[in-house]
């Protein structure tokens, strides 16, 4: 994985390269992240690569530790059923305000997200996976117009995005992705708001089975 950054924003830049590392599983939970490594493969100085991590800590996908440094985020099994259950109840009632609102740029928008999503499953290409869903969410977000709802779930959005980096890893299960993701944006467009809710809320416990799963074998392996 390429690594490397123009020098242009290079905190932003730097902050983006390590979270999409993380997200699509190049550095996998609990590893160390070595600060030495990181500037030679990101091309820039040590501060840089610090305030980057510390950005990075805020989002709580790196964990810093005294005499131990910096390192990839271990999510609990705990804490990835809550951020399951928030997602089921949040995700579900915007689907359902989506199916009202949205305008037909905002649909257009969704669909294009999946359109995109079905090249990177078809290109097997996990971070492109990553980032379509999320612009799938931004859309049905954008919708909803419920400002409270996307101020709670742009705050996990960093760990919803590792927990689906995780879901996704499993064989077959971004196929079922898409066509979970297929209907609620077919209950949008048919302005349903009750079954936009339902396959929202179905979706959101399939990827939960599936993370938990990959999970489960990371610590069997």
């Amino acid at each position: 994985m390429d690594l490397r950054i123009a020098p242009l924003g290079v905190q932003t830049q730097a902050v983006d390269k390590l979270r999409e590392a993380i997200v699509s599983g190049h550095f996998l939970p609990g590893q160390r992240l070595v600060e030495a490594e990181l500037c030679r493969a990101l091309g820039i100085s040590r501060g840089s690569v610090r305030e980057a991590l510390r950005r990075l800590e805020g989002e709580r996908l790196v964990v810093i530790t005294p005499h131990r440094g910096p390192s990839v985020t271990e999510l609990s099994w705990e804490e990835a059923s809550q951020i399951y259950d928030v997602r089921a109840l949040l995700e579900g009632e915007a689907a359902a305000l989506a199916a009202r609102r949205a305008t037909a740029a905002q649909r257009e928008a969704m669909d294009v997200a999946l359109t995109e999503f079905d090249a990177a499953v078809e290109a097997e290409d996990a971070l492109g996976r990553i980032q379509s869903t999320a612009r799938f969410y931004d859309a049905v977000l954008a919708a909803c117009g419920n400002a409270v709802i996307e101020e709670v779930l742009r705050g996990l959005l960093a760990r919803i995005a590792l927990l689906r980096g995780r879901s996704m890893s499993r064989q077959g299960r971004s196929v079922h992705s898409a066509r979970e993701m297929r209907a609620i944006l077919d209950a949008i467009r048919a302005r349903t708001p009750a079954v936009a809710r339902k396959a929202a809320a179905q979706h959101v416990h399939a990827a939960r089975d599936a993370a938990k799963e990959a999970m489960s074998e990371r610590r069997v392996a």
